[in-house]
């Protein structure tokens, strides 16, 4: 397929204490890149005690300083990002090589908004078990770990990410996508860390986050999510 050269895209990555991990990522982002689209990468550092801002600048990163809370540093980066299209993505994900032509492809098919499927990296089949499901195009089935790409405009319209979420802003965000635009999940993979799984136990950390999955369902608040997240996860 003919890409429309006219989309660019802006790589928005909110971190926090990720010196370990953010210099093989853009390094990766720079390498697998292969359309000559990607603008400008977009590290949101959220008050980080270790060396993530030097070693993002030095990377060539544009590197914004926030309030730590995901939401917070996601919407300020895209208040200050210049492409037509948004690319969330956490520190320790991979994607596939050729990322950004998987993404310029799906929006010349007409969508606006979407994620790839998902893999751990780790041989564990529990993990793996629920990383299938990535595959599934249901909001359920979603998470920030699969990274997502929008337009700039539709972002702008269902007004980014819900500050009230310190937890959980990923799948609420997405939900309202689904309401919004016809959402695509891409067949090729990215690879994510299993690295709080293996510090906190993948069946504890996997029945917990359900949990929140269905407290969210059943109606409770932000502030209630967190809490529970608060005494069951971060603690």
């Amino acid at each position: 397929m003919k890409l429309n050269k006219h989309y660019s895209i802006s790589i928005i990555i909110p971190v926090f204490n990720e010196a370990p991990n953010i210099k093989r990522l853009l390094k990766y982002l720079r390498e697998n890149s292969i359309t000559q689209t990607v603008k400008e990468v977009i590290v949101v550092d959220g008050g980080s005690t270790d060396q993530t801002v030097t070693i993002s600048q030095n990377e060539g990163a544009t590197v914004l300083l926030s309030d730590k809370g995901r939401a917070k540093q996601m919407n300020l980066g895209a208040l200050h990002a210049l492409g037509d299209i948004l690319y969330f993505l956490h520190a320790d994900t991979f994607p596939p090589k050729g990322y950004d032509e998987f993404i310029l492809n799906a929006i010349n098919k007409g969508f606006k908004a979407g994620c790839f499927r998902m893999k751990f990296d780790t041989s564990k089949k529990f993990l793996q078990f629920f990383a299938w499901f990535s595959r599934i195009n249901h909001k359920l089935c979603r998470g920030g770990d699969q990274s997502l790409f929008v337009k700039n405009n539709l972002f702008r319209k269902i007004q980014g990410y819900s500050e009230a979420y310190i937890i959980y802003e990923d799948t609420e965000f997405i939900s309202r996508l689904y309401q919004n635009t016809k959402f695509t999940v891409l067949p090729q993979f990215v690879i994510t860390s299993a690295r709080k799984y293996e510090e906190l136990g993948s069946v504890r950390l996997q029945y917990h986050f359900g949990m929140i999955h269905l407290q969210s369902l059943l109606g409770l608040d932000p502030d209630q999510l967190y809490n529970y997240y608060k005494k069951h996860i971060a603690s």
